[in-house]
């Protein structure tokens, strides 16, 4: 019950079918367009996302593997040194002579030297044996004396290390006085071959700028990055290593380590952070991209963006069909619309729709141009019915009319002629003859309007006569009016209910004056007396048909209302005002867009 109201209430809301329909087109375009779109932004949401995934970790194991060949040529550099007889026979050999020592050392500099010579990103080079005996870079360079090489953690894990060669995290050298750089030491034990015991370390600090340089010559979108840990998730490498040493930057390297993932997603900050990892067989170490959500989503919002532009290009296509097809299917439907107004208008002959149609629409447009035809066929009937039928008051009011007051007039005669005023007698007999000879020479529904004041002056006359000490009249008629047709006896029975309900019941003379003139579209015609007046009771029932005696409402008042909303409309008539003891108003307001006579 609910559905069905609220669809009668959404469709009600549209004042033609056509707009219904193409609305309802419109929508369920625009649903089906919705869920395409939803759909195909989370497919190509999921792609993106895992082709960024993909290609980050191509990125990562591509760095790592960069990685692990520079480790491999500075491991076969180092074991090129390290595994060299002149550097054990100096490091270890205490028999030899001084000029066999000087000669090694000399030897083992100039192998340094050509080393650090022909590679940019090595710092340091050095070699360093448990008996105090140590050679660094040129042989120019010492030890610190404030740090005891062996207790460096770098040279205590070499040692200790199963393969004898260890690479280090990033560090800062103090080893070696006035050289305080961030290095990664690539170390690797020195054996003693009287011994065949591990008593030294050979060492290369590799540049940090190195490492730096093979990270960051791949980029991860326009924020990522691409940092080094550890076995143990120290960090070997990061773009902004002051920031993490500061503090200042963090990395969930625990979730990192942890991970048995390919990807891992760090939703702590304000962005998202993808992290994806490659971890070296020979280093051990974990190269990890970091992807910023932001920028995987990118390509996302364009791809957003003409999903968008798509549906509403295609909207604006669905709209122009939806509209074409809704205007065809309903334009019969605006054509009986159209011929409705015609029938409003009362226009039935043209109110005629073609059947273009065989369906539903055509079986109603035929049923409407029978029922057209039809009430045609009745309103001509009715049309002919009411002239007949005002013909037929007409004449009943002059019928009730003529009676009453020819028996007064002539009563008033023979009491003037008894009286010997027989001037008086002619006057007033030639007034009735003028009367009557009007009443009865026009069969006319309408006359111009001067007739009807001729009509009425000559009435007046004869009552001015009768009731010479109890009224006196005057007309003022606007000349502009007089071509107008009115009904026939309109404004006699009011004038005479002025004189006998109003001028006639005051105890002094009274005066009744009519008017007429024009008024906007309308002319008007008004009766006003000063006589006694009715009051609210009497004046809210003047035209009521049943209280339509002398009393209340006069003779024929009800009826020439009748008439004149019947001919003129509903818009027109009588309208009364009046108060007690002071008068009443009676005004007749007829249209003058009919043709003067």
């Amino acid at each position: 019950m609910k559905i069905n109201n609220l669809k009668k209430h959404i469709f009600r809301k549209f004042r033609s079918t056509q707009s219904t329909m193409m609305v309802s087109f419109s929508l369920l375009m625009v649903l089906a367009m919705l869920i395409f779109l939803f759909i195909a932004l989370r497919h190509t949401r999921e792609v993106a996302f895992e082709n960024s995934v993909e290609a980050t970790t191509a990125i990562t194991k591509q760095v790592n593997d960069n990685i692990d060949s520079y480790i491999e040529s500075m491991e076969n550099i180092a074991a090129v040194v390290a595994n060299g007889t002149e550097l054990s026979m100096y490091l270890f050999n205490d028999e030899k002579s001084d000029v066999a020592e000087t000669t090694n050392k000399n030897r083992i500099i100039s192998q340094f030297n050509t080393i650090r010579d022909s590679r940019d990103d090595i710092s340091n080079i050095a070699a360093v044996a448990d008996n105090g005996k140590y050679l660094v870079n040129d042989g120019t360079d010492t030890l610190s004396d404030y740090v005891n090489i062996k207790n460096q953690r770098w040279y205590q894990t070499t040692l200790s290390s199963k393969s004898g060669q260890v690479v280090s995290s990033s560090h800062v050298q103090n080893v070696i006085p006035s050289s305080y750089k961030w290095v990664i030491t690539l170390s690797k034990a020195l054996i003693n071959h009287q011994t065949a015991q591990r008593e030294g370390v050979f060492f290369v600090d590799l540049n940090y700028e190195s490492i730096s340089d093979l990270c960051s010559r791949n980029r991860l979108g326009n924020k990522g990055y691409v940092f080094i840990l550890d076995e143990l998730g120290n960090v070997v490498y990061h773009p902004k290593m002051q920031l993490m040493y500061g503090g200042l930057k963090t990395e969930n390297i625990t979730g990192i380590m942890e991970s048995d993932q390919p990807y891992l997603i760090d939703d702590s900050g304000e962005d998202s952070i993808i992290y994806t990892k490659s971890v070296s067989d020979k280093t051990g170490w974990s190269v990890v991209g970091a992807t910023y959500a932001s920028d995987l989503l990118k390509n996302d919002t364009q791809t957003q963006m003409i999903y968008f532009v798509a549906m509403f290009l295609l909207l604006a296509g669905v709209l122009l069909v939806s509209s074409f097809i809704s205007k065809e299917i309903t334009r019969p439907i605006r054509d009986l619309k159209d011929s409705m107004v015609l029938v409003e208008k009362g226009q039935f002959l043209e109110a005629s729709v073609e059947v273009t149609a065989n369906n539903e629409l055509g079986s109603l447009t035929k049923s409407f141009n029978s029922m057209t035809q039809q009430i045609q066929n009745l309103m001509e009937e009715n049309i002919h019915e009411q002239k007949e039928k005002r013909r037929s008051e007409m004449k009943a009011l002059q019928a009730q009319i003529n009676p009453h007051f020819l028996y007064n007039t002539l009563d008033s005669i023979i009491w003037m002629s008894e009286a010997g005023e027989n001037e008086e007698v002619v006057l007033m007999t030639s007034a009735l003859a003028r009367l009557f000879r009007q009443a009865i020479s026009n069969d006319k529904e309408e006359v111009p309007i001067r007739e009807e004041i001729a009509y009425v002056k000559n009435y007046l006359t004869i009552q001015k006569m009768r009731y010479k000490d109890k009224m006196d009249f005057d007309m003022r008629i606007d000349p502009r009016i007089e071509g107008i047709p009115i009904i026939k006896f309109a404004i006699q029975p009011l004038v005479e209910n002025s004189i006998y309900h109003g001028l006639k019941l005051k105890e002094e003379k009274g005066q009744l004056l009519i008017t007429g003139g024009l008024e906007g579209e309308n002319a008007y015609l008004e009766v006003s007396d000063n006589g006694v007046g009715m009051d609210t009771e009497t004046l809210n029932h003047i035209f009521d048909e049943k209280k339509n005696d002398y009393k209340r409402g006069g003779v024929g008042v009800n009826n020439v209302q009748r008439r004149l909303q019947l001919y003129y409309g509903a818009d027109y008539g009588i309208h009364y005002e009046s108060k007690v003891g002071i008068g009443t108003k009676a005004r007749i307001t007829i249209p003058i867009e009919r043709e003067s006579l």
